[in-house]
């Protein structure tokens, strides 16, 4: 059975409207943030790393940082399938982005790319009944639609309400959490809804301006405050408390923006030390394509130096020798690979977060 929408009336209560205050202020203070980086495509790049960890990390999907970012590097040609898990939600986040910038809309066709991308071997909308959501001791809390032509009705007018002029008053972040809460229930796919809302949520807030790049995470505060997350999508279903789920989502959105501006300064700062290092202890090597490409993600190799520099392989193996050498960079052998690790790059992705985890209550 659907779940029953709120009112328009109900989702502008004085609570939800201090929320909205509350959580717009740093949400546009990390757009302005982000737009006065030089090379936003290398943050984005570490950004969108960390976001995929954590919204993994949601479906337990768990890898440790050091697992994600040498498989990210392929430098010690092992496989780490939880690994690869999280590198296809990079992906996915991308091709989402992609759609939303050439068409401006977020649509079904899109959300099925995304998904796909994400779980290559389950793609499409549910077909077959019997798909059930349960807790932690297997008890069963919810059945989704099962039924393969609501599946498709239902996610229908959601991509309708995605792409809809918001001229009833609703903010666009009370409608990100609305339409999360929809998407969610709905359940449209086999595997990878969580996943696929979270790529979602951020894609709606690039397609309303309040972001330009898709930059803001929500995994990183639901993961801190995951019992909650799940007992919050359920009180909705049970007994329509629309309310105190957006207040968690508004929360959410406070939190995120805080930890990226948090973030994107903590990386600007290490980028400009480490240009000062290479410029004053490396001045022959130094260039803004080699800063970009150490901190396009904390693990390098001569491939990459090659590839992004245009140089051959013994000069880039002699730019990332010299690096360690000084000190920048620390240079790892496993096997026949060597791998050169940017530690101050690495210290600032594995920081704990800074802003908390989302209220229960005022």
């Amino acid at each position: 059975m659907p779940i029953a929408l709120p009112k328009p009336g109900h989702l502008n209560t004085p609570r939800i409207l201090r929320r909205v205050t509350e959580a717009s202020r740093p949400l546009a203070e990390f757009k302005g943030v982000i737009a006065t980086l030089p090379n936003q495509r290398v943050l984005l790049n570490a950004l969108s790393l960390q976001e995929a960890k954590d919204s993994s990390a949601v479906e337990n999907i768990v890898t440790t940082h050091d697992e994600l970012f040498r498989h990210l590097s392929g430098a010690d040609g092992l496989e780490h399938p939880a690994a690869k898990e999280v590198l296809r939600y990079r992906q996915a986040l991308e091709v989402g982005w992609r759609s939303v910038a050439e068409h401006g809309l977020l649509t079904n066709n899109h959300i099925l790319r995304i998904q796909e991308t994400l779980e290559p071997n389950k793609p499409g909308f549910r077909r077959t009944p019997g798909t059930q959501l349960k807790d932690q001791l297997g008890q069963v809390v919810y059945v989704p639609p099962q039924d393969a032509n609501e599946i498709v009705s239902l996610m229908t007018a959601l991509e309708r309400d995605l792409n809809a002029a918001t001229d009833d008053g609703t903010d666009p972040l009370v409608r990100m959490a609305v339409i999360h809460h929809r998407f969610e229930s709905i359940h449209p796919f086999y595997d990878g809804n969580g996943r696929t809302g979270r790529i979602v949520n951020v894609l709606y807030l690039v397609k309303e301006g309040l972001l330009d790049l898709p930059m803001l995470f929500l995994s990183g505060p639901i993961v801190r405050s995951k019992t909650r997350y799940y007992e919050l999508l359920q009180a909705v279903r049970d007994r329509g408390a629309w309310e105190e789920w957006i207040l968690f989502i508004l929360d959410a959105v406070a939190i995120s923006a805080r930890d990226g501006i948090a973030t994107v300064l903590a990386i600007a700062e290490a980028q400009s030390e480490v240009k000062h290092r290479v410029r004053s202890e490396c001045k022959r090597i130094y260039s803004q394509d080699l800063i970009n490409n150490l901190f396009a993600n904390p693990y390098t190799k001569v491939q990459f130096v090659q590839r992004d520099l245009e140089v051959s392989r013994i000069t880039a193996t002699k730019y990332l020798d010299q690096l360690a050498g000084a000190g920048i960079l620390r240079k790892v052998k496993v096997g026949r690979n060597s791998y050169y690790i940017n530690e101050r790059l690495l210290q600032v992705l594995t920081a704990p977060p800074a802003a908390g985890t989302a209220r229960e209550r005022d």
